[in-house]
């Protein structure tokens, strides 16, 4: 006789504090059904099949690009909204002048008086959620509740979401609270509001994917930030890769830039066939959450399981494992359409757009035929160079830092911290163009320390001494760079060819950590010489590398008293040793 089917728990069930929140928020919301997320594939499989029924969701060419779909959110809704953004903290100097600060309490009315009955004729959805791998003590854990099945579908790719995760949560009982709904899509009745103190977030009246999913942007990095600092850890807005030289060492790089400023294609970096032997691994290619480790060393993991990429510039030549990665079972997300429905982007060399991102016949006049910020979602196990240890209990052990940004100018290929402290500033004074990622103008150079600036929880100046005091539990703290690889000659071309040959900037940084290759001691900290970097094989124009690697000390002048205004506006929380480091430069350039 067969032993009975084992029969689990049903999962409003398994976790009373979930359970009970649900109940309230079911009450609020008035949703007409209520589905607990189990993570199962079927699951996704039903879920995608709705959408594809009521047409929200679009089946891409099932021979080349089998398992993808295409869905298009509202015009008015296509980006981060950093304006309508806000940290609600008791006091506003907590939340600091980097971040828009509303009192909790006012929140918390505003955001009721929307969600009050917003769910009428929808599904509330239970999204129960690990950041991080499921059998990691540094991973966190979080429930959201949405109106959106599209929110769904992704946070199961970007997630390890379902019952496994409730039963985390049930063990414990500590989870981030994340309320959503997509209201009416009204960029007037649009707010995304942290609670840090509270450990909770709600957002109202967006589909976009950094203002609907919240384990992304807001729990792994706004309120993870909040709860980094109290326990002692660094939630930051960094990929995690893995170099093996052709030596067999192999290290790992936790590595800063703004959106669209060469992230994915540095994450899934491809080693130039003029650097044989050289393997790249994936960790991460958005978040990395950095532990002191018991040996002295960072340690990272990467809390997200997916990748939510730029498509834009995705091609065979640009990035070739993420183009081929999201050949096969992704979510696209305003990308336009050919004629025998293949998704279509700028920067694909072949195919013509038939239908633009919004839908409507492609007309040139209206603008690029994808949207600029159009995304893809995919499983990072689709990535052919994905990491056997991305799910490592323990995390990776990172060997140096790397902070970057887009400046025609300025900044130089790449330099070296002195030391740590060196290095928070170097971390802290990042300025880049930006980019279509956030609403607003585009091209406008503007700070963005450790490019969290649109990421960080809570006060600036209380965050950078928390880097100080983090770097001062190490034993072996990882060395900090800084990179530029879009450097402009006078005519506007770019300096360095960037993508694949970035790994000679890389191996360099390596060498310096194993004490190999040389500096040359500048103001700013240590730059390569000429002969320092591996430029075998490379055809950059005459007298390119000595400019990549100048210093031009007029223009750092202007640069350092932009820095020191910046920095000025944190008063009292500003830590002494960055206005310390700050001084020292400006006396070494004289």
């Amino acid at each position: 006789m067969a032993a009975p089917a084992h029969k689990m728990t049903p999962l409003p069930e398994l976790c009373r504090p979930v359970a009970e929140w649900v109940n309230t928020v079911r009450e609020l919301t008035q949703p007409r059904a209520i589905h607990w997320v189990e993570g199962t594939e079927a699951e996704a499989r039903e879920l995608t099949a709705q959408l594809v029924r009521s047409k929200e969701l679009t089946v891409l060419n099932g021979e080349q690009f089998p398992g993808c779909h295409l869905a298009r959110s509202a015009p008015n809704d296509v980006a981060r909204v950093e304006h309508l953004t806000y940290i609600c903290t008791r006091s506003q100097e907590d939340a600091g002048p980097n971040n828009h600060w509303m009192d909790p309490q006012q929140a918390h009315e505003r955001m009721r008086g929307l969600f009050r009955g917003c769910m009428r004729e929808r599904t509330l959805y239970v999204i129960p959620y690990c950041m991080g791998p499921l059998d990691s003590p540094l991973s966190r854990r979080g429930v959201e509740l949405t109106d959106s099945p599209y929110v769904v579908l992704n946070m199961l790719i970007m997630t390890r979401a379902g019952r496994a995760a409730l039963e985390l949560i049930a063990r414990d009982g500590r989870f981030v609270k994340g309320l959503h709904s997509i209201g009416e899509l009204d960029p007037e009745r649009r707010f995304i509001m942290h609670f840090p103190e509270e450990l909770s977030i709600e957002s109202f009246g967006s589909g976009y994917g950094g203002n609907a999913l919240l384990g992304k942007k807001c729990h792994a990095l706004r309120i993870a930030s909040w709860q980094a600092r109290t326990e002692g850890w660094l939630a930051e807005h960094m990929l995690i890769v893995g170099l093996q030289s052709p030596q067999g060492e192999t290290h790992y790089l936790a590595c800063a830039f703004p959106s669209s400023c060469g992230k994915t294609n540095l994450a899934m970096l491809i080693p130039p066939d003029s650097l044989p032997g050289w393997r790249v691994f994936t960790v991460g290619d958005d978040i990395a959450w950095l532990h002191p480790g018991a040996d002295g060393r960072l340690w990272a993991i990467n809390p997200e399981a997916g990748y939510f990429g730029v498509v834009p510039g995705t091609n065979a030549q640009t990035n070739r494992n993420a183009y081929e990665m999201i050949r096969r079972d992704t979510l696209f997300t305003n990308v336009a359409l050919t004629g025998d429905n293949q998704p279509w982007w700028e920067g694909l060399p072949a195919g013509k757009p038939v239908l633009d991102w919004q839908g409507r016949p492609y007309d040139p006049a209206r603008g690029p035929a994808a949207h600029p910020n159009s995304r893809f979602t995919v499983s990072a196990k689709r990535n052919p160079s994905y990491s056997p240890h991305s799910e490592d209990a323990r995390g990776v052990p990172i060997t140096a830092l790397v902070f970057g940004g887009r400046r025609r100018e300025v900044a130089p290929l790449v330099y070296e911290a002195r030391d740590w402290q060196h290095g928070v500033l170097v971390g802290a004074s990042l300025a880049s163009e930006t980019t279509a990622a956030a609403v607003g103008q585009v091209g406008v150079v503007r700070r963005d320390p450790m490019a969290m600036q649109p990421f960080c929880g809570y006060n600036f100046g209380d965050y950078w001494q928390h880097w100080l005091d983090v770097g001062a539990q190490l034993a072996h703290p990882p060395r900090i760079y800084h990179v530029n690889w879009f450097r402009r000659d006078p005519g506007g071309a770019f300096l360095w060819p960037g993508f694949g040959e970035n790994l000679r900037v890389l191996a360099w940084m390596l060498d310096r950590c194993a004490g190999r290759v040389g500096a040359a001691e500048s103001a700013i900290g240590r730059l390569p010489r000429p002969q320092d970097l591996n430029t075998n094989g490379l055809a950059l124009a005459s007298g390119a590398l000595e400019s990549l690697c100048a210093i031009d000390a007029a223009i750092w002048r202007k640069e350092l008293a932009d820095m020191r205004e910046y920095l000025g506006r944190y008063g009292s929380r500003l830590p002494a040793a960055l206005l310390a480091e700050l001084k020292t430069i400006e006396q070494r350039l004289g």
